[in-house]
């Protein structure tokens, strides 16, 4: 076969992959077949762990038109295999959301039907009837996803609905009349059934995909060997480890699986009611439901069961599902383009764009609003895992795996222990050959494995992660992804959302401040005065908004909400018996309380009382355009008036120029310095010749223009109370913080100096990036943020104390402290990503305010941090944050609704002090991981040690001798030595990332040292004992004096060298568990853990116990001789001298001598900068140098890519750019991403 063209699936999506065809070959499965009867399984174990190998086993290659199985692998860096059936399915056409042409005049007499239906039930005979026109189609799914066979791409293509390439106008004129029932029926058959179904597997299921884990596998192995070779104690207890260890994991999967069933579930069933092509109304399940469907929603609401754009009518919709904002949004129907050809272009309909248009799956439709005779009706656009809500559980249901250097390094270090078990099974094998014992030749080879790789390292490295969740929940902080606490506690980097998070959720009014005569006047508290109550400005902050009633309570968007309460009026509306009276929609209409009025003055009041203002058309709030409109009539009036209000500088760019004050850029910047949230607000008086009719129809362009600019609301967004505190924390523990937000820059600024992120004295350097337009290529103006509004044609010269100073720092942490931050905005950031992706690195190691970025703007920067080796958590209130927490290391949501699902973390506190408690706890579980890593690694050399000195006088420890070991020595120390609490504040130093480091492996490897050299001396020195009397094959007993050891000792563990390795190698796992045990500075204290010192002080008693003392029947149960008195008492010295050096090493000359002397490591656990010395320091680094070059610990340049960046920038030049200045991008046929700085002068 010619070698295919490598072909993708998901080209350029997250979820991207390589795609290769196979078909079955009956030789290789034959060949596949025999080897797994002759490897008694193995074979096809290997093959079900590895799906890769699998196909390639028993398929050969082939072209993806032909194959019968697809094998897919990500494109991510992960590379994870996958692999797929190829099925066919009969089907009249090849695009689902074309007319099927052979059956077009079948369809209009209804008999396509049977064929459709038969098509997706398999039922034959109806098959035959249609077969000359049938086509086969060829498919697979993977991850809850249709893959369709595309000839246009010759390769599978995952299948659409109408929520791409579909334009605007075609929704309108080609889908607003509904599907007739054979077309409905043949988009059935490819589109399936519009659930997302979480199938909650069988325990049966759950418990095979358990048990067949590599670990589970290793340990049947481990526990089969024992039973031959009559270990039966040590097997049964492993047993019934594994069996708890697989029902907890069993009832937990479980418990997971059925909470999402349970949240999907929910109202996933409904009945609707959709119009056919013949205009009838038929009452289906939403389950039958498919894209193309007219969806008609009822009045009183409904859950969604799809995704659809409003053809019809306005929706009132709570969209927390998906946003995690529980304040209802009010939905239109989507604009058709040939109706405003002039007005507005046709472009293609996408449910982000259009979003303020479209109903998401999920989300709950609280009431709706129509013309009396028109239905609201919505075009279903995408059913099923294609829905927004679908997307979400897909990324619950198959998360991306956790990448972190612990878990690469652990297979490292198992893979070693790995080799020195085919060094000890080599050496059995060779010394039982040697001294002729044949007959345990393969059992005794095979078990040095088993004691090499610890069958309890799994359950042990997850004691200390379920400790930390258990801490969590305590403090209020909730887990679904236990692996993710390990990495938070390397977290040197976290995002925060401003609104909601940093500071409070609502906006307080803080005043007013009117324009007359295009002057500002003075600001004022309150716009409730009886002065103002007939205003124009009072008007328009009663009806510019887009609140509703709610059974009686007023929502909507808490800035319209203050704003509206401020003035103190009521609003009304009408209801659905009103409105079908008038054949229209009547007007909501608003009115100042009777508690505004002065009471003495009664004509007033009844004048006042008919003041009411109707709102006669409201064009929404869109993001895009930065400001919402009101049509609104006074009751009485003949001309109607128009209100706006937005972002300042949109709405005054909006007004006549002769009526926006001189001054009103200085004044709107006085406010944003400040930290206030500023609105505009303008009104224009509309042409008497408006009526009512022509108001429904007006296009939005011709009402907002020529306005008159009326003055602005000052509004303000507080500091939560423990924000500066936290912030403090995090930089005093050299976490650096970034605030993204979707408020204005200045503001964001604002509260970043408020708040402490940036210091009173740091400068801010605005990059205010601009797209290629006019054959000019894209730039960057500079400009610095305290300079902006100096910045004119004749600004003076440049003074030099505005250019921040680049310091050289002892540490390079310390660098991210320097004196210049960047902000920029979100249409900055994009045009950056795609222009200047050179830049991208050095304006995010020091990018600190991101403000009005958009949703996916944030997962970007992200990962752009996370580019540059930055641990990156994310701290967000779920509003429009799901993506950036899910993509973080670590993301906390805030909100405790149904988005939160998608985000690891969820704090029930609405608060950011869960962040430092979150980071606490993240180290003190790494670095439990650590200590019981090494612990049991240690535990299995000690063994391995033992087993392979008695293996030499062809000896062993004891069934019951391996029992008390593992599990009252070895269980009891690890489960209690990962109690250790998180230390009480956050330190200026990361713990390490990997156990592949430095100060781990030498930690490791001194221990394995000392505890090799005491056992060997112990072992060597009761040979020397004028007592000992060595055990050959013919004696039938050892004595000393009276005392005999049975003769009947099959294995031959009654001998002197047991009795002794066994006393040494038992306090050895207890010196190894202190020594490890390590507390501050990310730990508590291992004496304030009572369980664990409890735990070690009862071991050690009854280990002294019975060496000092022997008791007959213990030392029958642990098969132990009894030895000399003064020999025990030299145990007794020699295990203590093994606690003095094993202590001394670890923390003295390790820790306070090497690792400050020799690795020179800094705060962050990086090496530190090269920084020029004092003379006098020269000699004193003399010493240093020879002990680095001795362990290979010179200087290095810093492994995370940030820091090495940091070192760069130190010595360029032309960092930071100067103010007003310019870098513009080069032509891209020279090379795209590449820049050059032009000095504007």
């Amino acid at each position: 076969m010619e070698k295919e063209e490598k072909k993708f699936v998901n080209k350029a999506e997250e979820d991207e992959m390589e795609i290769y065809g196979y078909e079955l070959c009956r030789w290789k499965l034959v060949l596949v077949t025999v080897g797994v009867i002759c490897s008694g399984g193995f074979l096809l174990l290997l093959l079900y762990w590895m799906p890769q190998w699998r196909v390639k086993a028993t398929c050969r290659r082939t072209t993806l038109k032909d194959c019968e199985v697809v094998l897919l692998r990500t494109t991510d860096e992960f590379k994870i295999w996958f692999c797929a059936k190829v099925r066919i399915m009969p089907s009249l056409g090849a695009n689902p959301l074309q007319n099927p042409n052979p059956i077009v005049h079948k369809v209009s007499n209804g008999h396509a039907v049977h064929f459709c239906e038969s098509a997706a039930e398999e039922n034959k005979n109806d098959l035959k009837k249609y077969l000359p026109v049938s086509k086969p189609i060829r498919y697979f799914s993977h991850h809850s996803v249709k893959y369709f066979w595309n000839d246009s791409v010759q390769s599978f293509d995952v299948l659409r609905g109408l929520d791409e390439s579909t334009f605007c106008s075609s929704i309108h004129n080609e889908h607003s009349t509904g599907l007739t029932k054979g077309m409905h029926d043949f988009r059935k058959a490819f589109y399936g059934v519009n659930e997302i179904a979480v199938k909650v597997p069988s325990i049966f299921k759950l418990l095979i995909k358990e048990v067949l884990n590599p670990f589970y596998i290793f340990q049947l192995f481990s526990v089969i060997l024992w039973i031959t070779d009559e270990y039966h104690y040590y097997a049964l207890a492993i047993v019934i480890m594994s069996v708890i260890s697989i029902v907890s994991s069993l009832y937990t999967i479980r418990k997971q699986y059925v909470m999402l069933h349970d949240m999907v579930a929910a109202h996933s069933i409904v009945r609707v009611s959709v119009c056919r092509g013949n205009q009838e109304i038929e009452e289906i399940l939403s389950t039958d439901l498919v894209p193309g469907d007219i969806m008609l929603i009822p009045s009183n609401g409904t859950i969604m069961p799809c995704d659809a754009v409003l053809l019809s009518g306005t929706c009132i919709v709570n969209e927390s599902m998906l946003t995690g904002e529980s304040v209802p949004v009010t939905k239109i129907n989507l604009p058709n383009p040939s109706e405003y050809p002039k007005a507005m272009g046709d472009e293609i309909y996408s449910p982000e764009v259009h979003k303020r248009h479209t109903l998401f799956c999920g989300t709950n439709v609280i009431q709706t609003r129509f013309y009396t005779g028109e239905l609201v009706k919505a075009l279903v656009v995408r059913t099923g895992f294609s829905t927004a809500k679908g997307q979400l559980v897909r990324s619950i249901l198959y998360p991306k795996p956790t990448d972190f250097k612990l878990y690469r390094d652990a297979y490292l270090f198992l893979l070693s222990l790995v080799v020195v078990a085919g060094i000890g099974f080599l050496y059995t094998v060779v010394n039982s050959i040697l001294n002729e014992v044949s007959h345990t030749i393969i059992i005794e080879s095979l078990d040095i494995i088993t004691i090499t790789v610890p069958p309890a390292l799994p359950a042990a490295m997850t004691a200390g992660i379920v400790y930390a969740q258990r801490r969590l929940k305590k403090i209020g902080i909730f887990c679904i992804s236990p692996q993710r606490i390990n990495i938070c506690g390397q977290l040197n980097l976290v995002c925060f959302d401003k609104t909601g998070t940093l500071t409070e959720d609502g906006l307080d009014l803080w005043g007013i401040q009117r324009v007359e005569n295009a002057r500002f006047l003075l600001p004022e508290e309150s716009a409730c005065s009886e002065s103002l109550l007939k205003s124009e400005f009072v008007a328009c902050m009663a009806t510019c908004h887009s609140l509703t009633k709610i059974e009686g309570v007023l929502s909507g968007d808490p800035l319209d909400l203050k704003m509206f309460e401020a003035i103190g009026w009521i609003l009304e509306e009408a209801t659905e018996e009103e409105t079908a009276l008038h054949n229209r929609i009547m007007p909501t209409v608003v009115r100042p309380s009777k508690q505004l009025f002065p009471e003495c003055k009664q004509a007033t009041n009844q004048e006042m009382t008919s003041y009411e203002i109707g709102i006669v058309r409201q064009f929404p709030f869109s993001s895009v355009l930065q400001r919402m409109c009101v049509i609104a009539r006074v009751l009485g009036e003949k001309r109607m008036d128009a209100y706006m209000k937005g972002a300042p500088e949109v709405i005054a760019s909006l007004c006549k120029q002769e009526t926006v004050p001189v001054d009103f850029e200085r004044v709107l910047e006085e406010y944003t310095k400040q930290g206030f949230r500023v609105i505009a607000l303008a009104h224009r008086k509309l042409e008497s010749k408006l009526t009512w009719h022509k108001v429904q129809t007006i296009n939005r362009d011709a009402i907002e223009s020529n306005m008159e600019f009326m003055g602005l609301i000052i509004m303000q967004n507080k500091l939560k109370q423990e924000t500066p505190a936290v912030l403090e924390d995090l930089h005093k523990a050299n976490i650096r913080t970034v605030m993204v937000t979707g408020d204005n820059m200045l503001t964001a600024i604002s509260v970043a100096r408020d708040c402490g992120m940036i210091l009173p004295q740091d400068k801010v350097i605005i990059a205010e990036a601009l797209p290629p337009k006019d054959g000019q290529a894209a730039r960057i103006n500079w400009h610095y943020a305290d300079t902006l509004a100096k910045c004119t044609s004749s600004s003076p010269a440049i003074n030099s104390e505005d250019i921040p100073v680049k310091l050289v720092h002892e540490s390079l942490e310390d660098l991210q402290m320097t004196k210049y931050h960047f902000a920029m905005n979100g249409k900055s950031f994009a045009v950056i990503l795609e222009h200047f992706q050179d830049l991208v690195p050095k304006l995010v190691l020091h990018g600190t305010v991101f403000a009005r970025m958009a949703p996916d703007q944030k997962t970007q920067l992200v990962e752009a941090l996370q580019n540059v080796d930055y641990y990156v958590g994310m701290c967000g209130d779920g509003a429009n944050d799901c993506g950036a927490l899910k993509r973080a290391h670590g993301g906390i949501s805030l909100s405790e609704l149904e988005a939160s699902v998608a985000s690891p973390f969820t704090s029930r506190t609405p608060s950011i002090s869960c962040v430092p408690k979150l980071i606490r706890e993240g180290r003190a579980a790494l670095i439990t991981s650590f200590c019981v890593f090494k612990f049991m690694a240690l535990y299995s050399i000690i063994q391995y040690i033992s087993v392979t000195l008695l293996y030499s006088i062809l000896s062993n420890l004891g069934d019951f001798q391996f029992l008390f070991i593992d599990l009252a020595i070895i269980l009891v120390v690890v489960f209690t030595m990962s109690l250790n609490p998180a230390w009480k504040e956050l330190v200026a130093r990361r713990p390490p990332s990997g156990l592949i480091s430095g100060p781990l492996l030498c930690s490791v490897l001194s221990q394995i040292i000392i505890c090799l050299a005491f056992q060997i001396f112990g072992f060597f020195w009761v040979k020397q004992q004028s007592w000992y009397e060595p055990w050959t094959t013919e004696s039938d007993s050892a004595h000393h004096g009276n005392e005999t050891l049975h003769d009947h000792d099959e294995h031959y563990i009654k001998n002197y060298e047991n009795t002794t390795l066994f006393f040494i190698s038992s306090f050895q796992y207890l010196i190894v568990a202190i020594v490890f045990s390590k507390g501050k500075p990310f730990r508590q204290p291992s004496y304030k853990n009572f369980l664990f010192v409890t735990s070690v002080i009862v071991l050690y008693v009854f280990i002294l116990f019975i060496m000092l003392h022997p008791v007959e029947s213990i030392d029958a149960f642990l098969e132990l001789v009894c030895v000399p008195y003064e020999w025990r008492l030299r145990i007794l010295m020699v295990v203590i001298l093994n606690a003095i050096v094993s202590v001394l090493t670890e923390n003295v000359l390790l820790d306070m001598i090497l690792w400050k002397v020799v690795f020179n490591r800094d705060k962050q656990g990086e090496y530190r900068l090269t920084i020029p010395q004092p003379p006098q320091e020269a000699v004193d680094r003399c010493g240093v140098s020879f002990l680095s070059s001795l362990f290979g610990c010179r200087e290095k340049t810093p492994k995370a890519k940030y820091m090495h960046l940091a070192q760069e920038l130190l010595v360029d030049p032309e960092w930071p750019p100067k103010p007003r200045t310019t870098t513009e991008a080069k032509v891209p046929p020279q090379g795209n991403g590449s820049y050059q700085i032009i000095t504007v002068t």
